[in-house]
């Protein structure tokens, strides 16, 4: 096992996504009573606190699931660790490992701050709930955010008076305090009270980290957080940006419309990078350009009932332009846009109209609205309605709706700020969509409108300090 003792002391068995830490994980799985696990639970008696903080990070992430008798006597042997984050990592896995019994005596018991507040954390649910009045700030913050994840409305402004109350001592106990803080506000729907809590809590020296925490928090969950939250950030953060405030304005960064309204003070910024966009070039890749004769000889070249085609567009496009399509390029056209959703249908709706005509689009329609917000392939969808320009009017309900919303689309990605981008892509999507659909014509703004929506739609990073 001298592989594993390796893995586990320079770190790759716990560093996401390294096949090391894959293999570890797998072993450990695989047998819970093998030589891998024996060897990962005599890590947790190391002379080193690393070895031993990694040995339990790993075995916290394995513990889900069926009981697991070894790994809660590992962890119970190291609650009095004299490093505090193994002290940490074993609470959570004594309650992870099926030891809720155990868990509920050091919580009664202990004398340790930081072995009860991780414990009450692991533990959750009702039995947190009922410590609103535990002499431990952070445990009581825990109660009250559990409390306020159910509680009417009418309970709110105690609850919230409560949780300001304990912050700051939770926040030294609490790793990810104003994420959570967050993310609990975003359930009930608190958009304005989140954004006036962490300017709050950025006015204060001792919770400043936090509220720029709670403050990035709102932007992952809300479109308007970032303008709104900017001048705040910049405010409390004046002169040597903190890591928690910068990190907060990095994400900031990430919306469109944060960059035009607040542009000159992202500029002025000594030092600051903006989120890096990474975005498809308009019209895709450049490559060989097609008459009708290079492109029907390409097309001849493919099955009739081919799925997937690089460059549709160019090749379609001057078959198009000279006249009727074929009855066989027709066919391969039909199966490109109707077989299955994917980019490939995206793409080949706009071309599909051009040949069948107006009536073909209402199927169309019934195709590519349910796939706007899809974070995949929502982008490609928006872009097939943009070439089809007015025609695509009765889309327009959707593509309304989509850029109207306050929360960001569900996606899925490695990170919070990853799911941010791939949100804003979507959305400028949707307001370039709407623009060649006929915003200027039918938008609520007219032309002033349009022209706001186009500054959107490219990030343009010209704005005013908001």
């Amino acid at each position: 096992m001298r592989w594993l003792d390796e893995a586990v002391v320079t770190g790759t068995a716990t560093t996401p996504g390294h096949p090391v830490r894959i293999a570890v994980l797998d072993a450990v799985r695989a047998d819970r009573a093998g030589p891998a696990a024996a060897r990962l639970l005599r890590l947790t008696r190391s002379a080193d606190p690393h070895v031993r903080h990694r040995a339990l990070d790993l075995l916290l992430s394995l513990a889900h699931g069926a009981a697991w008798p070894r790994a809660a006597d590992a962890a119970l042997a190291r609650l009095t660790d004299p490093d505090e984050g193994v002290r940490r990592l074993a609470a959570g896995l004594l309650v992870q490992a099926g030891r809720r019994d155990l868990a509920l005596r050091e919580l009664t018991g202990s004398t340790d701050p930081v072995v009860r507040t991780a414990t009450a954390d692991a533990l959750g649910g009702a039995v947190v709930a009922g410590l609103g009045d535990d002499p431990l700030g952070a445990v009581r913050f825990l109660a009250h955010l559990e409390a306020l994840r159910t509680a009417p409305p009418a309970q709110w402004p105690a609850l919230d008076a409560a949780l300001l109350a304990d912050a700051e001592r939770a926040a030294l106990q609490l790793p990810g305090l104003g994420a959570r803080w967050g993310w609990a506000l975003y359930t009930r729907e608190r958009e304005q009270h989140t954004y006036d809590l962490a300017k709050v809590l950025l006015a204060a020296p001792a919770t400043r980290d936090l509220g720029a925490a709670l403050a990035r928090t709102a932007c992952h969950a809300w479109r308007s957080a970032p303008v709104e939250l900017v001048p705040a950030l910049l405010r409390h953060g004046a002169g040597t940006l903190g890591p928690a405030v910068a990190k907060a304005l990095r994400t900031a960064s990430i919306s469109a419309e944060a960059l035009r309204v607040h542009g000159a003070a992202f500029t002025a910024l000594p030092g600051f990078t903006p989120y890096p966009i990474s975005g498809r070039p308009p019209g895709g890749l450049p490559g060989p350009a097609y008459d009708a004769t290079s492109a029907a000889a390409v097309l001849d070249a493919r099955p009739v009932g081919v799925d997937r085609l690089a460059r549709a567009p160019e090749l379609f496009g001057p078959l198009l332009d000279e006249g009727p399509l074929t009855f066989r390029q027709a066919a391969q056209l039909y199966n490109l846009t109707f077989k299955r959703p994917s980019r490939m249908q995206a793409v080949c709706a706009p071309l599909w109209l051009r040949h069948a005509g107006p009536a073909a689009l209402p199927r169309l329609l019934a195709l590519i609205t349910p796939y706007l917000t899809d974070y995949g392939i929502g982008a490609y969808y928006l872009e097939g309605l943009a070439r089809m320009g007015p025609r695509a009017l009765p889309a327009l309900p959707a593509v309304t709706a989509l850029i109207d919303r306050s929360t960001r689309i569900p996606v899925n990605d490695s990170t919070h700020d990853g799911e941010m981008a791939l949100d804003e892509a979507l959305l400028r999507a949707a307001l370039q969509a709407r623009d060649a659909i006929g915003n200027e014509r039918d938008g609520p703004h007219g032309q002033q409108g349009a022209a706001s929506n186009r500054q959107r739609a490219t990030g343009d990073r010209s704005g005013e300090q908001g």
